[in-house]
Parts: structure tokens; sequence; C-alpha cells
């Protein structure tokens, strides 16, 4: 999708030159070029940025159109900006106008298409699921997603004792050779769902299943690739030794820290007018300091000292208890929802991240107060500490503000998934995909 629509604008540009002058091109085809192509990425990391290469989010018409308009509002003042600095790449007002208008009505188009051919279920991975249960019912809930998911099953193979949890008109019996049977339905992939697959896993089949060319999948691999977090629920401790990921090496540690100290660097720099107005702003609505300093947990369990904005009152915890924040909360102030709406409240904590508290990008920090409760409620909270915490992550951008322990297992589900899978460019999409979040104020409280 994102190539097709690299050349939708690099067409319509191309196009639009000749509109111009037909003899622009070829008197300068190297400018010109230069000009298109750096268009052509900045307008589609502007689109990245806001979500529209996310399967959650790119589904619906409305939503689709809005990102889609602002994407281009945005690359054209970001192509502006770049222009001011690298003149080079600038190219005629015509073309900008006729180009910018032609691959917007373009885009427009194939996203209606994609939709459209995304509800065709047999353009979608067929799925057949060994199992009944549990984990076969959680399957049906993601095969629900609509056009969203990007599978269907085909069938539930009874082999479990457990009341089965899924529509009995799906079930089958265990086929004599399931290979075969997977073949003959156009199965693309058989994924294993038993509750307990202890004497109950058909190796043989199984084995002889992949080797004919159909994928095998355990649940919880198949989970993490279809709905990107872990299912706490059927995590067992044999997953983070018997998995692949958890890529810890000196070399990515150095590279994550540059990278961190350079990102910080930029962002404070570029913010300080807007920080110098918050804190303005903030001692002027409400008695008491501009920043909250407050002790988190973070690298190892190690408690340090989180700046952020104050957004509540000064008294907001006058009784000493920790409370969680809630929607609508009264303690925030009016300067204080703004600033939580536009994230600007967190940008202060560059300097945990400078001070190598933070990493710009990992698991929200929590209160010690908050952690030993949740520790002691849910399974594996603790290993979410094997990494710095972060001003952003992946938990933050797939899950609302969290505000109670539920809350804080499914998040924990997401960074998990972020531990696993840590990579530097997994962590430069986390922190293009963080526009998404800011400009559509999703989850703030």
């Amino acid at each position: 999708m994102a190539l097709l629509e690299c050349l939708i604008i690099y067409g319509c540009f191309l196009a639009s030159v000749f509109i111009h002058d037909n003899n622009l091109f070829s008197n300068d085809i190297i400018r010109i070029s230069v000009g298109i192509i750096s268009i052509c990425i900045i307008i589609g990391t502007v689109m990245f940025s806001v979500g529209l290469y996310n399967w959650k989010i790119s589904t619906g018409y409305s939503d689709i159109a809005v990102r889609i308009i602002s994407s281009f509002v945005i690359g054209y003042l970001t192509y502006v900006t770049f222009v001011y600095v690298i003149s080079y790449i600038r190219l005629p007002p015509t073309v900008i106008l006729f180009g910018m208008f032609f691959s917007l009505v373009g885009i427009l188009i194939l996203r209606l298409i994609f939709v459209r051919l995304t509800k065709w279920s047999n353009l979608k991975s067929r799925v057949l699921v060994l199992g009944t249960g549990k984990q076969a019912a959680r399957i049906v809930q993601l095969e629900q997603l609509g056009h969203a998911s990007r599978f269907v099953t085909t069938g539930f193979v009874n082999l479990e004792s457990v009341k089965p949890r899924v529509d009995q008109n799906r079930i089958i019996d265990m086929p004599d050779d399931l290979a075969d049977y997977a073949l003959k339905q156009d199965v693309d992939e058989v994924v294993v769902a038993l509750e307990e697959r202890r004497g109950q896993v058909p190796l043989a089949p199984l084995i002889n299943t992949r080797l004919r060319g159909v994928s095998v999948t355990d649940y919880q691999t198949f989970c993490e690739r279809v709905q990107g977090r872990i299912d706490l629920d059927a995590l067992r401790p044999s997953w983070f030794f018997q998995s692949d990921g958890f890529r810890r090496s000196g070399f990515h540690r150095l590279i994550k820290r540059t990278v961190d100290i350079v990102l910080s660097l930029v962002l404070l720099i570029f913010t300080m007018p807007l920080l110098l107005l918050t804190m303005i702003l903030i001692r002027l609505e409400s008695p008491g300091g501009a920043f909250y300093v407050q002790e988190r947990v973070g690298l190892g369990g190690k408690p340090f000292t989180l700046v952020k904005f104050r957004s509540m009152r000064n008294d907001a915890e006058k009784n000493g208890e920790a409370q969680w924040a809630q929607k609508g909360d009264a303690r925030v102030t009016r300067i204080g929802a703004l600033i939580r709406k536009s994230r600007i409240d967190e940008i202060p904590q560059v300097i945990n991240v400078l001070k190598g508290d933070m990493s710009f990008v990992g698991p929200r920090p929590e209160r010690p107060v908050f952690v030993d409760l949740l520790a002691a409620e849910i399974p594996f909270y603790q290993e979410r500490h094997s990494v710095r915490p972060g001003i952003t992550g992946w938990a933050q951008l797939n899950y609302p503000y969290g505000a109670s322990a539920e809350d804080a297992r499914q998040k924990l589900q997401y960074d998990l998934y972020y531990i696993k899978y840590f990579s530097i460019i997994f962590d430069l999409s986390i922190v293009l995909q963080t526009f998404r979040v800011v400009i559509w104020s999703d989850g703030a409280r």
C-alpha cells in the first residue's frame, strides 16, 4: 500500500510538471526528480505517523479521509519548511498545486478500493484451529473484527475434553490425514490452540502438514502477529526463553542510547518556546510550581525521580494517598487538561532521558505503590522493568490511559510484545506514530 501510494504521488507530480511546462523536466531533470522524491518521502512519512498504515485504524471511510487530508496539509507545511532550508528541492507553485490535488484524489480512490477489498473473505488467509476451548474462542473474537481482521477460520478441530467455547456448527473431528484435509480446504495456516497440550498435540500429523507446505503456528505466536500483543492468559514462563526475540546486545543498547540522546536534545531545542509559555500559564492559573516531580520505578526495579509539567492542583493528593487519574478528574486544571490532551506535560521527561533514567521509547513508568499492588495481582508484571521506561511506547499507542489494575494488565501485554520484538526500527516507528496520538488526542486523561 505504501509503495502504491508513493507511486501515485510521484506520478501525479510528474504529470503536473509536464502540465506546467513540457520542457521543465528535460531541462532540469535531477532537481525536479529530487523535489518530487522529497515530497513523496515527506507525505509518506506523515501518512505513516497518523496511522494510515495501521490495520486497526485504516478501515473507516470518514476517518481515513480525515487522516489523508491532514497528512497532505501537514506534508505541505513540512515541505515548505524544508524548502526554506534546502531551496534546491523547490518546485513551481503550479506543480505543487496540481500535484497535491491529483495525488489526494488518487490516494482517496485507492483507499476506497482497498477498504472494499479487505471485506472480501477470499482475500484473507484461511486458518484451521486445533482446539475448541478458551484460546479458540479468542481467535473467534479476533476474526470478528470484520475487515480489520486479516484471516478467516475454516473450522475448529475437536481435540480437547473441555466444554467447547465456539459454535458447535464449526467444530469438526480430527481428520484421518490432517495435511490432505488442509490442502483440500485451501488452508494457509494451522494454529495449535489447545488449553492443555500434554499428550493431546498430534505431533506426527502436524509435522506432515508442515512438510507439505502448510504453515503450523502455536496460539501465542499467532496472536502476537495478529494483534500486536501477548496473550497474558496463555503465557507460560517457558515463553521467555523458548521464543525468538529479546535482543539485548551491547550494540543495541549503544544505538538505542544514542538515539535517545539525539531525539531528546532535538525535542528540547525545538519546543523551548512552548515549554516557557507552558511554565508561565501554569503559574498564572494556580499556585505552586510549574513542574511536578514524583518517584517512579525504572530499569531493574530501581526508583528514580520523574519530572513533568504540573497538570493538577497543588493539593491533588493532600490526603497523602496515591490515586489513579480518572476521566474528567476534578483535580486537573484548565491548562492541565490542555497540556494533557496535547501531551505537552510529558515533554520535561526528556531530562530523565538525558540523565539515563528513561528511554524515549519504552513501558510507561509507574509509582512504587502501584507497582507493588500490580505485581502482586498480575503475573510477569515485574518483567516490564527489564528495559528502561519511556516517554512513549507500544502500549501507549495501542491502549488508552491506564487507570486501574485491569488497564495495567492489558497494557502489560503490549509492553511484553515490545520487549520481545525491540529493534531500533521498531522504536523509530513508535516515535513517528506518537504524532497520531498527539494529533487525535487518543487516551489522554
